[in-house]
């Protein structure tokens, strides 16, 4: 937007400062910072009245997560505002791929809102049925995948090797899609304790924003061996957004929460992450950077499996983060030691762009 506003009042000086993925990085990142701070009590003295008793706390879940009853939800509006200004303020609004990345934002963060809203209005833990809940994602997913893969091949490009790649052909419009819906919802089973899913979302944004700056370099793509995507560095920009915007939740977020993110941010942040990854085809990459999400979304999958199977559990709880709350863990150490894990997966990740 800055472009078209710099070159329109003729500030020639000010529209090579805009210019540069660089400098925008950091202005969205304090842009969408400040906001979330501005804006943050207002909007959770505005969702504590509106929903009165809050986010639903289940009665079979860790005790000590009783205490936090009347804790209001759907902070991720908090983010979805600050994170969606900043970003129309800095970003280049003819780039394809920030649009459609911000459509898979949106569309899950409304998804997240739907199932949240009705959570809250019923005061169950329900909230959308699983089915519909997944065919809305996909349809979302699916229009962002059609508008990104457009502009990208189709061939899946495998980390430590040079010029690996598998050719997918029309399948990788499906893949794509699966790639968004599965971060969604990974991120939104690890956001179970407070500051837990934020923190590591924004390690994650910031790699990616790495990521994001090479691939969209032809030469920095040839000297790494990694495939270059025209346009793609843009969406540095971006994830400078999801960081600024993360950080100023994690504020209000920070134990003891004075807000919960919901669905309404967790599904729309991992969808983010998703369409990030697809964009920059590094899908593969996502999984290792992304990994503790992937962790706890496996968590649970094995636990229905096998319960369904014997009768019997493999976690004392899952999502995998409750068991170790089980094992006596305190909130806080499970939350410090995730996000170490987070920090890790991130340094391995960003290894692949150079062990070829």
């Amino acid at each position: 937007m800055l472009f078209l506003l710099a070159e329109w009042l003729g500030f020639e000086g000010a529209l090579n400062l805009v210019r540069y993925q660089t400098f925008r990085f950091g202005a969205a990142l304090m842009t969408a910072l400040l906001l979330g701070l501005v804006i943050g009590p207002r909007f959770i003295n505005m969702l504590r009245v509106r929903q009165g008793k809050g986010q639903p706390i289940r009665d079979d879940g860790p005790q000590s997560h009783l205490a936090k009853r009347g804790t209001p939800t759907m902070g991720g509006l908090m983010i979805l505002v600050s994170l969606t200004l900043s970003l129309l303020l800095w970003m280049d609004i003819s780039n394809p791929f920030v649009w459609a990345c911000l459509a898979v934002t949106l569309g899950f963060g409304l998804i997240g809102f739907i199932d949240d809203y009705d959570k809250v209005t019923k005061n169950s833990h329900a909230g959308l049925s699983g089915k519909v809940r997944l065919l809305l994602e996909f349809a979302v997913a699916g229009v962002a995948s059609y508008i990104i893969v457009s502009q990208i091949s189709t061939s899946l490009y495998v980390p430590f090797f040079s010029d690996v790649e598998i050719p997918l052909g029309p399948f990788y419009y499906v893949f794509a899609a699966f790639v968004m819906v599965g971060a969604g919802n990974a991120v939104n089973l690890t956001d179970g304790l407070d500051g837990l899913a934020i923190m590591p979302v924004i390690i994650a944004a910031g790699t990616f924003a790495l990521i994001a700056y090479i691939i969209g370099r032809a030469d920095f793509s040839e000297y790494l061996g990694i495939p270059h995507v025209p346009g793609a560095g843009e969406l540095v920009v971006f994830c400078a957004a999801i960081m600024g915007g993360g950080l100023a939740f994690l504020w209000f977020n920070a134990p003891p929460a004075a807000v919960f993110m919901g669905d309404t941010g967790s599904l729309a942040l991992g969808g983010a992450l998703g369409a990030i990854a697809v964009a920059t085809h590094h899908e593969v990459v996502l999984a290792i950077v992304g990994g503790l999400f992937v962790l706890e979304a496996v968590s649970v999958i094995i636990q229905v499996f096998w319960f369904k199977r014997t009768g019997k559990r493999i976690f004392r709880m899952a999502p995998i983060h409750h068991h170790f709350e089980q094992l006596g863990w305190s909130e806080s150490k499970v939350v410090i030691r995730f996000w170490i894990i987070a920090i890790i997966l991130a340094l391995i990740g960003l290894s692949t762009l150079k062990l070829r």
